[in-house]
């Protein structure tokens, strides 16, 4: 039976009345003592507006001091409803003397019963409760955000309980039997691929780290972050018909790219188009587009090279230095922001000199004209140009030898005989060659003939040893000589036969033990200090001694530095046990250069993390950051040490 408020004084126990909200008064024997949280009281106010309060408030009616009643009621059960309520009202949603359905108790204890309400009950297991969020919204039609409105939740609670409603049954199941735990359930859900989900779960290890999960889900996909992804773009890739797989409990940085063969294809034909421009503007005789760069291409390159700049040019860099400076000294002590113009200004200023300098080095124009330009995704994702490249097919043509009436043969003013013997050289100076001089003969005429193999052999062998003992003696000098015997062999086609010290730099082929390393931000870096070096570097190998010889002491270091730094081979390998010397003496240089990795290596669940026990990573861990950090991990993880 239901009465009004008007009646509920002198209601019996058991029976429904109707009681203004601002009648309600929550109870002093409530065995909640720790209050509702917000988020409580925002769930059951969205609740109550879209669906009403599904539960009567239990209520026994106040009393005074002399046992009177004063026209109030204690809430003993339902308090999280009369807050919500309240909430309303003060959101203007409702009325402060909104009628509340309560039911009358004056038989129980309000303490007991209380305690009985919260004690009693079983909440929904979560399985039960993501499949009946996915259901609202295949059933009835409902998106995530009218969904989050009835219950009080954010539309991306909404969106991760579908999601996990989403996952396989026989997963679902597995977790309710406690099989799985809940970090373990998300990480499947990345996902909705059912059979995808099975077989990864059946073919886990002892790890069952999330992290291990959806690497072993997404190894067939390809990481927003990855290189060529962020080349093509995530509008680019939806818009040709791709899918972007996101993960709603980490964050994914942009999800997964799940068709690899079409981002491949857009990749592609995106730097095919960049190609074509770049080799129509800047005259190239061809171009070629790649995602990784051709390193096995066997092409020789050519540089650029200084020239001087047009008397417009030096003019308009030596106004536009004198105005940035002018400019920069006049704000260097401003205490206030710079004014929206000056820093426009500036900024104009720093891409005019920018612009100016680029012309200080240029292509020769006939190098242009028959090499061509490789157009890569670089490691960041942005367009990696690489130019001066030359197919032996289009390498210059060797000098024509011309035939003397004798029958002799010059050859860039080299006299050979018919059988191949050189007899003199021809050059403009008119010496010989560096051969010492033999002495004449007593015999006249055999002035002419070519001094014996074994004379020439005896005499060079004397000059060897004299070079050895003076170069010997001058540290100076034999720092040129071999920065100049590494730098020919290190920079110039054929350099192996242009020079006297037998030295014999090599360079092991990181790319054959690495996937990727050729892409990295580390090798960018050591590729344009070496075209930095070819740029300043002459066409001729035959000039490089006067531009090594040149060099102030400073750069002459800094370029034995880079080609000494080429050689460097730190690569262990399995089959190798000879070689422990020299891995020592590695560590050795690591420390002598003060090497930190963490700015060249960073390490991912891909790279490193998914590639080792979990003894190792525990183990790295207490080694970087003490035993406390390790045994998070090992709490967090599940993982035994």
């Amino acid at each position: 039976m239901t009465k009004n408020a008007n009646t509920a004084a002198t209601a019996e126990h058991g029976t429904t009345v109707f009681i203004p909200l601002n009648k309600l008064k929550k109870h002093p024997k409530n065995a909640r003592k720790t209050p509702h949280s917000e988020a409580s009281i925002e769930a059951k106010a969205a609740s109550i507006a879209a669906k009403g309060i599904l539960q009567n408030l239990v209520v026994e009616p106040e009393t005074n001091a002399e046992g009177g009643p004063t026209g109030c009621y204690l809430v003993s059960i339902g308090e999280g409803r009369r807050l919500a309520q309240m909430l309303r009202v003060k959101r203007k949603q409702i009325k402060k003397t909104e009628p509340i359905r309560c039911v009358i108790d004056t038989a129980n204890d309000v303490a007991e019963i209380s305690l009985d309400e919260n004690v009693t009950r079983e909440d929904l297991h979560p399985a039960d409760q993501f499949e009946r969020f996915r259901e609202l919204a295949e059933d009835r039609g409902w998106g995530a955000e009218e969904i989050a409105a009835r219950f009080g939740v954010t539309a991306h609670v909404v969106k991760q309980r579908m999601r996990l409603g989403a996952v396989s049954p026989k997963l679902l199941q597995i977790y309710r039997d406690g099989d799985l735990t809940l970090d373990q359930l998300m990480a499947f859900a990345i996902t909705d691929d059912h059979a995808r989900q099975e077989h990864v779960y059946e073919n886990l290890s002892y790890n069952r780290d999330p992290s291990i999960i959806r690497r072993d889900l997404t190894k067939m996909n390809v990481p927003a972050t990855d290189r060529c992804a962020v080349f093509v773009g995530a509008q680019a890739y939806t818009e040709a018909g791709g899918t972007i797989i996101r993960d709603l409990f980490t964050e994914d940085r942009g999800g997964f790219f799940e068709d690899p063969a079409l981002l491949d294809r857009l990749a592609v034909e995106k730097l095919e188009g960049i190609a074509a421009e770049v080799q129509q503007a800047e005259g190239w005789k061809w171009s070629a587009a790649y995602l990784d760069f051709p390193h096995a291409h066997g092409l020789r390159r050519v540089y650029p090279h200084p020239v001087q700049l047009s008397e417009a040019d030096a003019v308009a860099y030596d106004a536009a230095q004198d105005e940035l400076e002018h400019l920069n000294a006049e704000w260097e002590d401003a205490d206030v922001d710079l004014p929206a113009e000056v820093d426009t200004r500036l900024a104009e200023l720093e891409a005019e000199i920018e612009r100016i300098d680029a012309k200080r080095r240029a292509y020769d124009p006939d190098d242009i004209a028959r090499a061509g330009v490789f157009v890569v995704v670089a490691h960041d994702g942005d367009v990696r140009i690489e130019r001066g490249f030359i197919r032996a097919e289009d390498e210059a043509t060797e000098p024509e030898a011309e035939t003397a009436e004798n029958g002799e043969t010059v050859l860039d003013g080299v006299r050979v005989n018919a059988n191949g013997e050189i007899l003199h050289n021809d050059g403009e100076d008119g010496e010989g060659d560096d051969l010492p001089e033999a002495e004449p003969e007593e015999d006249a005429g055999d002035a002419g003939k070519p001094l014996s193999d074994a004379l020439i052999r005896d005499l060079t062998a004397h000059r060897t040893l004299g070079l050895r003992l003076a170069l010997g003696e001058q540290p100076d000098m034999a720092l040129i000589a071999v920065v100049h015997t590494l730098a020919v062999q290190t920079y110039y086609r054929g350099g192996s036969t242009a020079h006297c010290l037998e030295i014999s730099p090599t360079s092991n082929y990181l790319a054959a033990h690495a996937d990727g390393i050729e892409d990295t931000a580390t090798t960018k870096m050591l590729v344009d200090r070496h075209g930095g070096w070819a740029a300043d570097m002459p066409r001729d190998v035959a000039d490089l001694w006067e531009f090594v010889a040149g060099l102030d002491h400073a750069s002459l270091m800094a370029l034995l530095a880079h080609c000494a730094s080429l050689t460097v081979n730190a690569v262990k390998l399995a089959w190798e046990t000879t070689k422990r010397c020299a891995h020592e003496t590695a560590n050795k240089l690591a420390t002598a250069v003060t090497l930190d990795m963490t700015a060249h290596w960073t390490p991912t669940v891909r790279s490193y993390f998914g590639r080792i026990t979990k003894a190792h990573i525990l183990a790295a861990v207490r080694e970087a950051l003490g035993d406390e950090a390790a045994e998070r991990v090992f709490r967090r993880a599940s993982l035994t040490p």
